[in-house]
This record gives C-alpha cells, sequence and structure tokens, in this order.
C-alpha cells in the first residue's frame, strides 16, 4: 500500500470529521480530498479546522503501521464496490461512501465480501436469540458438503447476538467473518469481546471508519450500520426491540434495495418487538434458519441436484475421506490431532485419510505439519 497525497488527504480527514457525514461527501463531490483537507487546516471557518490543526498525519499513519493496519479508500482493488450504492442513500443527515476504511486481517475485503449476509441483533439477546444466531452464522459459513455456497458472516462485534454469529457461528465453523467496528482498531470495543475480536482479526477481517485511537460514539454506532447493510447482501436480524441499532441497521439495508430478514420471536419479550414489527409490516421477510436465508439471498437454497454422470471430486471419497475434507479450515491449517477431535476418528484412520487427500490434490501438508486443504490441486 502506497501512501499517496489522497490517501494521506483521505486517512486525515478520518481523524478529523465525524464518520458518515452526508456533507462531507457531498464535499468530495466537488473537490479532491487533498483540497478538503487544505481548507480544514487553513479556513478557521470550517468546523472541524481546530481538530485538523492539532492533527499530527505523520503519528497516525505511524501509529496505524504500527498496529499493522492498512488504509483503503475508493478504487482501490480490495475495495468493496457494493459501499459505492451509499453515495444514493442518506438518513438524518448521514451516509455517503466512507473516506477510507482501516483494515486488520489477513484476508481481502472486496473477496470476503462479495457473498457476505449481516446477522445482527439486540445486546441482551436470550439464550433462544443467541442459538438461532449461533446455528445460522454456522450453517451459512458452512455451505455445501462439495465447499461450494459459504457465506461470509459480517456482524458489528457487540455483545449478545452480533457476537454470537462471529463466535458460536462464523469461527466455529472455521470460515469467513468480518467485524464492523465503530472504534479504532486499536481501542477495541467492547473489552469483554477483544479475545473474539483479535482471533477475527488473526483469521478474517476487521474494519472502521475510525483511525487508530479513537473510541466509539453513539454517532458513529449508526454511522458503522449504514457499512454493514451496504457491505453485505442481505441482513438478518435475530433480535431486536423497536428502537435499536440492529433495526437501524435494517432500515439503511431496505433504503439501498438489500433483502432484509427477521427471525420471529415471542410477543410476549421485548427482545422480539423489532423483529417481530419488522415482519408484520412487510420490512423484512420472516426466516427461521440458515436455509430460508440462503434461498432469499439466491446462492444456496436447497442442494442443487446434479445431472447423471456428473460427478464432484469429493464424490470418490469414503466417508472417513469426506469427514477429513469437510473438517479442513477453509482458511489456514490445522493439527492431525485436532482433525481427529473434530471428526471424530482415530489419529491412524485420520493420517491415513489425510495421505489420500494429498494424493488427490485435496489436502497439503505444510511446513509445520499442520494440513490446509486444497481445491483442483490449488489452496483454497
Amino acid at each position: 500500500m502506497m501512501w499517496t497525497d489522497e490517501r494521506l488527504a483521505r486517512a486525515a480527514l478520518t481523524a478529523a470529521v465525524e464518520p458518515g457525514s452526508v456533507t462531507t461527501a457531498n464535499r468530495l463531490c466537488e473537490m479532491t480530498a487533498e483540497g478538503l483537507w487544505r481548507q480544514l487546516l487553513t479556513d478557521s471557518g470550517e468546523r472541524w479546522h481546530e481538530r485538523a490543526k492539532s492533527l499530527d498525519v505523520g503519528r497516525l499513519v505511524e501509529r496505524s503501521e504500527q498496529a499493522a493496519m492498512r488504509f483503503l479508500i475508493p478504487g482501490d482493488q480490495e475495495w468493496p464496490t457494493s459501499l459505492d450504492s451509499l453515495a444514493r442513500v442518506g438518513k438524518s443527515g448521514m451516509g455517503g461512501i466512507p473516506l477510507g476504511l482501516w483494515v486488520v486481517g489477513p484476508a481481502h475485503l472486496a473477496n470476503m465480501s462479495q457473498q457476505s449476509v449481516a446477522i445482527v441483533g439486540c445486546r441482551s439477546a436470550s439464550s433462544y436469540g443467541q442459538d438461532v444466531a449461533v446455528e445460522m452464522a454456522y450453517q451459512l459459513v458452512r455451505g455445501h458438503c462439495d465447499g461450494t455456497g459459504s457465506h461470509t458472516v459480517v456482524s458489528g462485534g457487540a455483545f449478545g447476538i452480533d457476537v454470537a454469529a462471529h463466535r458460536g457461528g462464523a469461527l466455529s465453523a472455521r470460515g469467513n467473518t468480518i467485524g464492523v467496528l465503530a472504534c479504532g482498531l486499536d481501542t477495541l470495543y467492547p473489552r469483554g469481546n477483544i479475545a473474539v475480536l483479535e482471533h477475527i482479526a488473526e483469521t478474517g477481517i476487521l474494519i472502521s471508519e475510525l483511525p487508530p485511537g479513537r473510541h466509539p460514539t453513539r454517532p458513529g454506532f449508526l454511522a458503522r450500520n449504514r457499512l454493514i447493510a451496504a457491505l453485505t447482501i442481505g441482513t438478518v436480524v435475530v433480535e431486536a426491540g423497536w428502537r435499536s441499532g440492529a433495526i437501524n441497521t435494517a432500515s439503511w439495508a431496505n433504503a439501498l434495495g438489500n433483502p432484509v430478514m427477521a427471525v420471529p420471536g415471542p410477543v410476549t419479550s421485548s427482545r422480539s418487538t423489532g423483529t417481530n414489527k419488522l415482519i408484520c409490516d412487510g420490512e423484512a421477510i420472516l426466516v427461521r434458519d440458515a436455509e430460508d436465508v440462503q434461498g432469499i439471498v439466491g446462492e444456496l437454497a436447497p442442494e442443487p441436484e446434479r445431472p447423471a454422470g456428473h460427478t464432484l471430486p469429493t464424490d470418490i471419497l469414503d466417508p472417513t475421506e469426506l469427514a477429513v475434507h469437510e473438517a479442513l479450515p477453509a482458511h489456514g491449517s490445522c493439527g492431525l490431532d485436532e482433525l481427529a477431535a473434530l471428526t471424530g476418528v482415530s489419529i491412524a484412520q485420520c493420517s491415513t485419510a489425510l495421505t489420500v487427500l494429498e494424493q488427490l490434490g485435496m489436502a497439503a501438508c505444510c511446513l509445520d505439519g499442520t494440513w490446509s486443504v486444497t481445491l483442483a490441486g490449488q489452496p483454497r
């Protein structure tokens, strides 16, 4: 990543202005990021003039590099073009394409977000809501047994439904997950979820509009919600009161024309007043599980039937070999002992199955002795 003048100006702007400002987005349609930054620095009448003057841009870059962050801007190869749809949507003075995104994690954001689904909900989730979020996320990430139809799960990293989707679903399924945060990526929030957020940073992606060092604010959470809605091909609300961040995310998704889905809950539960109302008002489609979601977003639906004579590479595997192949993580690698435990077979059986998979070009032994999955002879 090259720190061009435009990238530096946009990074500085993320530290000077509040995220999701329609005014700032509109001004960037009329002038360059460098021009807007110069104006903030020199014009004492500008709202963010004092904040801009006090900013040490060099220190901002240094801090981001120390935390292994990268800063994406529109036009980058890794920039998700779905975010560009925010240019045509605004709500209560908020909206517009982000100035840029601070990113931590090994995955490619544009690729990972192409078939992503948001799972959001209330922080004070019930056991029912958490169980639904866990199972739904797990099945969405897992996809079909042949490795197709997998979705990335996107959420906001908060307590309740968000962390259930991240931790209980996407992480335990060894799949892709994106955390969209309303704070600097070196000041993770909430503190109680730091272990999960750090794990996502190691295996998936964390993103934020806010620069290093920034703490969350209420406007920041609302601005963050529009990113979750725009980044994904569909939004599922599992549990939410009527006035909540999850309902705000659903309203952004509806404004963008993306599918909104909701899980019904007990009519006696305040945690489900929002989801039930969305369904009753026709603002969300009722879903019960991942299969319902897959049918709506159009990627999975029922598992497709293959014409006679058409086979998949995995069709030649015996049950043990297939189980070991499915247990291999989508990204990274896994040790022999762990694979044996995951599949419920002996270490000897697991080792034999891995040898067969390696000969077929479906698995590879890494230098550290762990195993990774391959597809058509290429690492997946």
